[in-house]
């Protein structure tokens, strides 16, 4: 789905109101390169074959990780502007305080709540993305 011609983030953006559902932007390769609305938790997860990149282009966003080593947590607070990315198997919930935009680049296909999470609650849109409407 690489388009041919420029997409307008402010547009994309706009085109959707849905929390938690991505939006798929365009390819790169073999990855997508998504816009999502956050607000809220998200749930707890774990992407065992892929790094997940973020990008925060307006809002705040924490993402609580897990250290496997040592069993740990620590939250990385993500302002506008600033960037991301969880490593291959690093259990992680992203939170966002108030309401946030995002972007996300991860492998086509790759379900917003990983291969292994807890309960998805309703609020959820477990997806691989959306086609970005027009």
């Amino acid at each position: 789905m690489t388009s041919t011609e420029p997409v307008s983030l402010p547009a994309a953006l706009d085109s959707f109101s849905a929390l938690w559902s991505p939006r798929i932007l365009t390819t790169v390769n073999d990855y997508d390169v998504r816009v999502a609305k956050v607000e809220g938790e998200h749930v707890w997860h774990v992407h065992e074959g892929t790094d997940e990149f973020f990008l925060v282009l307006d809002g705040e966003l924490h993402i609580a990780l897990r250290e496997s080593e040592s069993g740990s947590e620590r939250t990385v607070v993500l302002p506008k502007g600033s960037a991301f990315t969880v490593p291959r198997g690093t259990e992680h919930k992203p939170y966002a305080p108030v309401r946030t935009e995002i972007l996300v680049i991860e492998p086509t296909g790759t379900l917003s709540v990983g291969d292994r999470h807890d309960d998805v609650p309703g609020h959820v849109d477990v997806t691989t993305g959306h086609v970005l409407s027009s």
